[in-house]
């Protein structure tokens, strides 16, 4: 487990995107066609996942101490999720950090398969979707894109800089699911397992690690809780 001046690291996966509804039905439907044009970067929120993105907001406010830091991917559905956080815990009186944008926290690159749902892929290119499940997401390179093995190599990088930007801070994160299983296999250090078979980081969930002597220690994975508990108090 590598050493870490932070005092505090939470992960939020952004709200449900249209895409990942997109993707869903898809999916139950056996569609073939590409249900999401344009680029990843650029998808938004769900109507569903805006609903998230503010039951996340009290969550926020109801830590002891905003995070000092707050770093985000740039990708438009984890801008919004936390806009609508920091615009809830600044209405409750709460001071808030500028954001800072980070390129290494953008979701995993599927290059010539970007927004392709899986039975999209069986259809247009069905020995590359049998090379991707003989070799798993973790060694899998789509061509033009990323396995998560690659994802792990620029969240590494990024927590080296943030332990070294932010002794003793306690530090927000808002990403998606790759950069967030990928900083799990990341802070548990050397001789850990690939994170193949862990369980999916749900759509605003919370992950956090807090700091125990010199290593940051798991303290929640995907924690949906506070979508339940604020749901019912929601317009």
């Amino acid at each position: 487990m590598p050493t870490s001046s932070l005092a505090a690291l939470w992960a939020i996966r952004h709200g449900q995107s249209t895409a990942n509804l997109a993707f869903a039905e898809a999916e139950r439907s056996g569609a073939t066609a590409l249900p999401v044009a344009g680029r990843d970067r650029d998808v938004p929120l769900s109507e569903h996942g805006r609903t998230q993105a503010l039951a996340l907001g009290p969550w926020l406010s109801t830590l002891p101490q905003i995070p000092a830091l707050i770093v985000c991917s740039p990708y438009t559905r984890a801008r919004q999720t936390w806009q609508a956080m920091a615009d809830h815990a600044a209405a409750v009186g709460h001071a808030v950090p500028a954001v800072l944008v980070d390129e290494r926290l953008r979701d995993r690159e599927m290059g010539v398969f970007e927004l392709h749902p899986p039975a999209a892929l069986r259809a247009r290119a069905p020995e590359e979707a049998e090379r991707r499940a003989l070799l798993g997401e973790w060694f899998y390179r789509p061509p033009g894109g990323e396995a998560l093995a690659d994802v792990a190599l620029r969240v590494r990088d990024f927590t080296a800089e943030l332990d070294r930007a932010a002794p003793g801070q306690r530090v927000l994160v808002v990403a998606h699911d790759a950069v967030i299983l990928t900083l799990r296999f990341v802070l548990a250090g050397l001789g850990a397992p690939s994170p193949e078979h862990l369980p999916p980081v749900p759509n605003a969930s919370v992950s956090s690690w807090h700091r125990e002597g010199q290593h940051l220690v798991l303290r929640h994975w995907g924690d949906t809780a506070h979508l339940d508990q604020t749901s019912r108090d929601l317009p």
